[in-house]
């Protein structure tokens, strides 16, 4: 029975994450970084000053919605800093080579177009429902923007969304947390599952506001602890820098040599694990942080420059973190994989102190993804078969992660992986067509912006 689901999984995420869907994922952000006339490049620091600098200035936002901009962000960014940033990347160099770097690079750059029109049209077409009680996403830009005819679309998002939020946002993370609880501190998987349920529970059935208040302490602090760690290794190994780095570009375009542990990697694997494992680390394309955006008491296109800074931080700074530690450190040489070679690089990075770093990273980031995916799950149940679905649902989120944490990590991280790719598609489309949409919401707010200068 297994090996049967594993085959058809197999199939589906060989068409998913084929050569055809990879350029449609690039080629959507490439697409809209063009139609922007490159935004997110030209107005870099904008975009700063809109988001992180309008929190730091403490400015006031009135504009609708649920949570605060920096609440949205953190529950947004609680979904992709996560077992992505430490498992996905370090996946990625272990299956692509040093090349794969590059390329989940390149998907972050464009991604950074793409999550800019998923935040914007989150928020410009969500729906009102009463005091604190907002929905948008996906589903409600696809229906009301592309119009009811394409609702069938909306439906299908709906679905993938809400079948991927109990594997991506549950099983995996719950699995990942249990195994380095056991790793590290020798914890039973069964005592961290009960534990997860718990702590996971008493956050989510409290909705949307708890989850950001959550969010906005943990992401920040344990995206600092894990940055800061990293940075030591760099620096630590400075010298050795420009090598990897020379490796890193050399082999985005030729084949990477087998040494030690490491089999080597085609430049088609490079290419192919690099955006596949970025995608799993930003979500950028994925259209799923469009769900929190739309929480947010913000305007569209100012909301839009969060996501730009979201994929920037979560691949181009915390991403190449991982990268960095595991080839500075020799790590790759191991054939170790996943989490297990991160694990490695810290370990050999900072003996005696890097092996707490990474797991007590994977714990943090594992329980805070966990917490924002229940809500992007909730919301796609809910789009489909209104609120009375959301306790069962919550309840259901619970179990599964004790289940999860329980359980064997192949077969649910091989779903996780396909569950990506088929909830990418509808999305993608969707910014295609309204790319239209997202270049006229933009420019009328830039040239508020001329008018109040």
């Amino acid at each position: 029975m297994l090996e049967t689901f594993l085959s058809i999984n197999d199939a589906v995420n060989a068409v998913v994450w084929g050569p055809p869907f990879l350029v449609l994922l690039v080629g959507t952000g490439l697409y809209l970084t063009i139609r922007l006339d490159f935004f997110q490049f030209k107005h870099f620091k904008l975009s700063w000053d809109k988001s992180f600098g309008r929190y730091f200035s403490k400015e006031v936002e009135e504009e609708g919605g649920v949570l605060s901009s920096f609440q949205a962000i953190s529950s947004a960014m609680a979904a992709t800093l996560g077992v992505g940033n430490i498992a996905g990347v370090s996946t990625a160099i272990s299956l692509g080579g040093p090349g794969a770097v590059f390329w989940m690079w390149i998907s972050a750059l464009v991604g950074m177009a793409t999550k800019f029109g998923e935040a914007q049209l989150g928020v410009k077409f969500r729906e009102k429902h009463g005091e604190d009680d907002y929905t948008g996403g996906v589903m409600y830009y696809i229906e009301h923007g592309m119009g009811g005819k394409w609702k069938w679309l909306a439906v299908l998002y709906a679905f993938f969304a809400g079948i991927a939020a109990f594997g991506i946002g549950n099983m995996v993370q719950s699995n990942t947390l249990a195994h380095a609880a056991e790793s590290g501190f020798a914890i039973p998987t069964w005592i961290t599952g009960l534990a997860v349920s718990f702590f996971v529970g008493l956050v989510i059935l409290g909705g949307i506001k708890r989850i950001g208040k959550v969010a906005e302490r943990l992401v920040p602090i344990m995206a600092i602890f894990y940055f800061i760690g990293g940075f030591i290794i760099i620096l630590i190994n400075i010298s050795a820098l420009p090598g990897v780095l020379a490796d890193i570009f050399a082999n985005a375009f030729s084949p990477a040599a087998a040494f030690g542990g490491f089999a080597g990697a085609s430049v088609r694997m490079a290419v192919r694990f690099g955006i596949a494992r970025g995608v799993f680390s930003n979500e950028a394309g994925l259209g799923a942080a469009s769900i929190v955006h739309a929480q947010a008491k913000n305007k569209p296109t100012r909301q839009g420059m969060w996501g730009i800074w979201e994929v920037f931080i979560d691949t181009i700074v915390v991403g190449s973190i991982t990268a960095f530690v595991v080839l500075l450190t020799g790590a790759l040489g191991t054939g170790e994989t996943g989490a297990v070679l991160a694990a490695e690089g810290f370990t050999r990075g900072l003996p005696g102190p890097g092996g707490y770093i990474i797991n007590i990273s994977i714990i943090i980031f594992a329980y805070t993804t966990m917490l924002t995916w229940s809500f992007y799950g909730e919301e796609s149940w809910r789009y489909l078969f209104g609120k009375k679905i959301v306790q069962p649902y919550r309840v259901v989120f619970v179990i599964l992660l004790f289940i999860g944490a329980i359980g064997a990590l192949e077969p649910i991280w091989l779903l996780a992986d396909t569950l990506n790719g088929l909830m990418a598609a509808p999305n993608l489309v969707a910014l295609i067509v309204l790319a239209g949409v997202i270049v006229k919401e933009k420019d009328d707010y830039m040239d508020t912006l001329d008018k109040s200068a």
